[in-house]
């Protein structure tokens, strides 16, 4: 039955790779970099979209703090290296999203997108590790997190030639989400974090909403945008990220 259920999994990854390689390519749009909110307050430019990065700092240094508690204890280097991944993904995130945000463009936004991939990579190593089993797991990590940095300088790549092709990174970041609740379906597993991957979803689906509508909401409110939202509701969703990692650690070292 497990088998089959990996042949279903793939057969999604096959379908969706397929589907993606039949869309026309998708160049980065610079109206993008044109934010609602461009005040400039004590010699920073776009203020608040550079300073609502700064709640990730405090968040990235926490989860690397707690990567390393307990780190012998861990059963394997997967094991040891998710949490830590993770927790700097969102410490640089923070430096590099308010680095995009200071000078907006195609070269900065690498720099925010980057550190993007090691959070959503690890998170879905995570969930490959935990429910589909451990062994795939660990491939998972060693194939997922350096196939979302490659994501990232393909499409910068792809830019530099006149060709801008962000389907690759739009893939590693919107894939794990659909194929997700498959995995939890498929190999049902009593685990306490299955609320908090509901909560991250939830946060980061209204964070996503705030930054489509970002001039909108500005024009609305007058004093903060919906990109500046969009990142203290990005926040509240990595706070669930860091409990779900934590509750996971919990129940890993339950195990062993």
């Amino acid at each position: 039955m497990k088998n089959k259920n990996i042949y279903f999994l793939i057969a999604i990854l096959v379908i969706s790779i397929i589907g993606l390689g039949m869309a026309d390519p998708i160049p980065q749009d610079l109206n993008y970099h044109n934010f609602g909110d461009q005040r400039k307050f004590f010699g920073i430019p776009n203020f608040w979209d550079v300073m609502s990065n700064l709640p990730m700092f405090f968040l990235g240094s926490y989860g690397i703090w707690m990567s390393f508690q307990n780190w012998s204890k861990r059963p394997d280097i997967v094991a040891q290296l998710i949490p830590l991944v993770l927790g700097f993904g969102i410490l640089l995130a923070c430096f590099g999203s308010a680095y995009y945000h200071w000078a907006p463009d195609n070269n900065t936004l690498v720099w925010d997108r980057l550190p993007m991939t090691l959070m959503f990579m690890p998170l879905f190593s995570l969930l490959i590790y935990d429910f589909v089993g451990k062994d795939i797991g660990k491939v998972a990590f060693w194939i997922l997190v350096p196939l979302g940095i490659f994501s990232v300088f393909y499409w910068q790549y792809t830019e530099s030639i006149g060709e801008g092709d962000l389907r690759f990174y739009a893939f590693v970041q919107f894939f794990p989400m659909v194929i997700a609740p498959f995995i939890i379906w498929l190999y049902p597993k009593k685990v306490s974090y299955i609320k908090y991957i509901i909560l991250i979803l939830v946060w980061y689906t209204l964070a996503k909403f705030c930054e489509h509508f970002d001039k909108e909401i500005f024009n609305f409110l007058g004093f903060w945008s919906g990109h500046t939202i969009k990142h203290l509701l990005g926040s509240i969703s990595l706070v669930y990220v860091l409990m779900m990692s934590n509750a996971w650690e919990r129940e890993l070292l339950h195990e062993t």
